[in-house]
């Protein structure tokens, strides 16, 4: 089985958000080109393509409201239940409502996870607004998502870096299963090491090609972490095809290989 562990089910307002300006300039895509909704079958048929069984499509939620509503991811989810798995995200300024609202989105939706970005709040993730949402995780029993490392969009990268920020809440909370998505570059050696030190603190690919992940990854991968790094795409920004094009040549052990490519997130996620 592959799960893949980020991706999103895009709408044309979301794509066309400034935010997203330089991917869709890396892309060779004309913001004005994309329509305002977009068919599910296109999502499934980019998992297809790359044999991809599962998928966690996360909700987006920034300062300025929902990007992707949980409703609307929910609902994606349950009219493909074999498929997808709903991810939660909420209004970090706003923590109460913010954990009234991953409560109903995992008891009443079905969601699986929450996913929050530190790189779209300007705020690391050991602000004290995120704190709330970790206890509420536990109690939940589900994975707190976030990406680490530099972001693709025109913001400050510094509330990507893994220590001291994250470092600091594997330490506070070391009940929260934590997954740390887009491998953490330029500091990948960093949440190597946090993934290392911690039980409960795992890394996702999503967002790179197999060809482009940094050396140091693939030998975690190849030794003592093989159960801590788990398959990611960040599907539309970059196709789950292009992200395992050139799996092969990372020479993995067939274990390793089973456990990167689902094995991980069958057991992070509950799957």
């Amino acid at each position: 089985m592959i799960i893949d562990a980020w991706i999103q089910h895009p709408t044309g307002p979301f794509m066309r958000d400034p935010l997203f300006a330089t991917l869709l300039r890396w892309q060779g895509i004309d913001p004005a080109s994309l329509p305002e909704t977009i068919p599910s079958e296109l999502t499934l048929h980019a998992l297809d393509a790359a044999g991809v069984d599962r998928a966690l499509v996360s909700a987006w939620w920034g300062p300025r409201g929902p990007m992707l509503a949980n409703d609307d991811v929910a609902a994606l989810a349950r009219a493909h239940p074999e498929r997808l798995i709903g991810v939660a995200s909420v209004d970090l300024m706003r923590p109460m409502a913010a954990v009234r609202e991953l409560r109903r989105c995992v008891r009443e939706l079905g969601m699986r996870a929450l996913r929050v970005l530190p790189w779209l709040w300007s705020l690391p993730p050991n602000d004290r607004r995120y704190y709330p949402l970790y206890a509420e995780c536990i109690e939940l029993s589900i994975p707190f998502c976030l990406q680490v490392g530099h972001t693709g969009p025109m913001c400050p990268s510094e509330p990507g870096r893994p220590i001291p920020y994250l470092d600091e809440v594997a330490l506070d909370f070391p009940e929260l299963t934590i997954v740390g998505g887009h491998i953490g570059y330029p500091w990948t050696t960093e949440m190597i090491a946090l993934a290392t030190k911690y039980p409960n603190v795992y890394i996702d690919t999503s967002a790179y090609k197999a060809s482009r992940y940094p050396r140091e990854l693939v030998e975690y991968m190849r030794g003592h972490g093989k159960r801590k790094v788990l398959f990611g795409s960040n599907y539309p920004m970059i196709t789950p095809h292009e992200c395992l094009a050139a799996l092969d040549e990372l020479e993995l052990p067939e274990d390793a290989r089973a456990l990167f490519l689902g094995g991980n997130a069958q057991r992070v996620f509950g799957v």
